[in-house]
Formats: C-alpha cells, structure tokens, sequence
C-alpha cells in the first residue's frame, strides 16, 4: 500500500511538473496583492487598520474568485489525461489499489493548494512591508493560514469529485468559479461553516480578518465534507472499475 501510493504521488506529480497550472498560481495572487495593495494605499482614510486592512483588500477577490476556481483548474487538470481516448481502462487497471490512485491526485492538489498558501502570505507580508506599516505582523496570520489550508482540502476534494465524472475540462472549473461567489453570499448570511465552497474564504478571514469562528465547529465541517467527497470519488471509482 505504501510503495503503491509513493508510486502514484509521482506519476500524478510528473503531469503538474511543466504544467501551466503553476503560472496561474503564480499569478493570480500577485494581480490580487498589487489590485489590493493599490486599494488600500488609495483609501488609507477608510482603511486604518494596517495590517488587517491591508489582509481585507489581499483576500477578498482571491478567496471568492480566484483561489475556487484555481483549484478546479487543477483538479481538472488532474483527470485530463483519463478523459481522453482508453485512458480510462489503463488508469483502472494499473496494479496499485483505486485509493492509491485516488490519493495520488489528491496529494498533488492539496500540495498545489499549500504552495500557493505560502505564496498569498509572502506577499502580503512583502507589501506590508512596501506599505512601512507601522505595527507588528498580525499573529493571526499562523491561524488563517492553516484553516485556509483546511477549507482548501475541501475544495479539492469536492472539485476532484466534480472533475472525475465531468469529462469537460472547463465546467468543473466554471463550477469552483460559481461556487465561490456563491460562498460569499453564504458568508454574508452567516452560514460560511456549513458551505464547502466558502470554508476556504472562511477560514482566511476573506475581507474580515477580525472576525471570529468556532474553530471546532470549523474543523469538524472540514472533516466531513473531506470524508464525503472522498468516499463519494472512490465509490465513483469503484462502479467505473466494473
């Protein structure tokens, strides 16, 4: 099972290698940082709290619009190659279990997902820093970092789902695109803990980044929406296996 799942990582790994899925992360989150960053610098009347102004402007386009549809866009990626032609047949019937075969893309989005993670917040503290904000780095940021993590499995999970019986590249990603916006309007009812789409802005602090959740609350919905969409895919491998 080990050597079987190490195998699969790396051959899922090979296809993300020269992907152009990397340029796109690479990016999008520097066209939010310097719209963001402009935003803020433009109305420094409105927006006078630094450091958590600065995060409500880097967050909000990025965590509805971009990052939902960024990582349907991997997950898209991901199941290209089986969609086309008997791909389908050679990927079933390679010699490892179908939870490896599952796991395998799965980590490689979810690695997408932190990098890009790392890459939001070393902007944001590179623009803090451009903007000389005056007070200390939030000591928040650990925390919304790591939820955005959790609220971006999420997402994966889901989207994998989508793009495994969804032979179009582009509607899975229109789906993560709408699903996003969407969660800013289930955000804004206050019901952003029981919605996959927005579990990622949620946890970011999209545009509020003093707002407060119930972390455990918070984590629990990770953990089962993660847990469904991941059964969901490998009972969806299974019966496509038969």
């Amino acid at each position: 099972m080990h050597s079987s799942l190490i195998r699969t990582i790396k051959a899922e790994g090979l296809k993300l290698k020269r992907s152009p899925v990397w340029l796109t992360f690479l990016i999008l989150p520097l066209i939010s940082a310097f719209f963001g960053t402009g935003n803020y610098l433009g109305n420094q009347g409105i927006l006078q709290n630094e450091w958590f102004s600065l995060w409500s402007q880097h967050s909000l386009f990025l965590c509805f619009f971009f990052m939902p549809a960024l990582i349907g866009t991997v997950c898209s990626y991901l199941w290209r190659l089986e969609h086309l032609r008997t791909n389908w047949n050679a990927f079933l019937t390679a010699p490892v279990p179908l939870l490896c075969l599952y796991l395998g893309k799965l980590f490689q989005a979810v690695k997408v997902v932190i990098l890009g993670n790392i890459w939001i917040f070393i902007l944001y503290f590179l623009c803090g820093k451009l903007c000389r904000l005056e007070t200390d780095f939030p000591p928040q940021a650990p925390e919304w970092f790591l939820c955005g993590i959790l609220g971006g499995i999420v997402i994966c999970c889901l989207q994998l789902a989508l793009s495994m019986v969804i032979r179009s590249f582009a509607v899975p990603i229109g789906i993560g695109l709408v699903g996003g916006i969407g969660g800013m309007l289930i955000v804004n009812k206050g019901a952003g803990l029981f919605y996959p789409y927005s579990l990622y802005s949620v946890g970011m602090r999209a545009n509020n980044p003093q707002m407060t959740i119930d972390l455990k609350l918070f984590a629990v919905s990770c953990v089962c929406y993660a847990v469904l969409f991941c059964g969901l895919s490998v009972i969806g491998l299974r019966r496509h296996e038969q």
